[in-house]
């Protein structure tokens, strides 16, 4: 089987064992160990101190498990994660995505750039980002959440998809940024980073 419809197979397990009703259940013990080893990157509440690391608290569950599915499967590599998912089922994947998908999401942090932040948010609708991510950035089902997202996290992601260093990865987002200059990311990130959610998470 190829690893395409390997993945199709493997998404479609993980959103049958996704829950009805949101609310993450409790860990069992054998993944409290997993989830000590992301809290060393991202934070015990899913909220990252390392610089380019991702908050995971409040992203949509699916997201999540679509993620650690396609880096388990090398299919999107990323290298601090090496080995970190060997071993788990798709059951426990799914667990993992809700745990931090229920963590409560912390309000943005340092001061925003008032004028930067005007910046961001007119190239935001030039790029249509709220036409995927929603109006408020929240995410939704398998679209990440950006509002509130670690600031050096989003530009090193934005720089990334502009320059096509995303395998795996939506190819969608490279053409939105066509034509957008560093400065420009760094504007959208700003924004971003520092836009409340006004949404429960989905």
């Amino acid at each position: 089987m190829s690893a395409r419809p390997a993945l199709r197979m493997a998404l479609a397990a993980l959103a049958a064992l996704a829950p009805a009703a949101g609310g993450a259940q409790p860990l069992p013990p054998a993944l409290q160990a997993r989830v000590a080893a992301c809290a060393a990157c991202h934070g015990a509440d899913g909220h990252a101190t390392r610089p380019e690391v991702p908050h995971l608290a409040g992203q949509p569950a699916l997201f999540l498990e679509n993620r650690l599915v396609m880096m388990r499967e090398g299919l999107s590599p990323v290298p601090a994660m090496a080995g970190l998912l060997d071993g788990l089922g798709d059951a426990e994947l799914s667990a993992l995505a809700r745990h931090f998908a229920a963590r409560p999401l912390q309000p943005p942090g340092p001061a925003r750039d008032a004028a930067q932040a005007a910046r961001g948010a007119a190239l935001s609708q030039r790029a249509h980002c709220g036409s995927c991510h929603l109006p408020d950035y929240a995410g939704r089902e398998q679209i990440p959440r950006l509002a509130g997202q670690r600031e050096d996290y989003l530009l090193k992601s934005l720089r990334d998809f502009a320059a096509g260093r995303t395998a795996g990865r939506d190819k969608l987002m490279s053409s939105a940024l066509v034509g957008l200059s560093d400065a420009d990311l760094r504007d959208l990130a700003h924004h971003l980073a520092h836009h409340r959610v006004t949404t429960p998470p989905r």
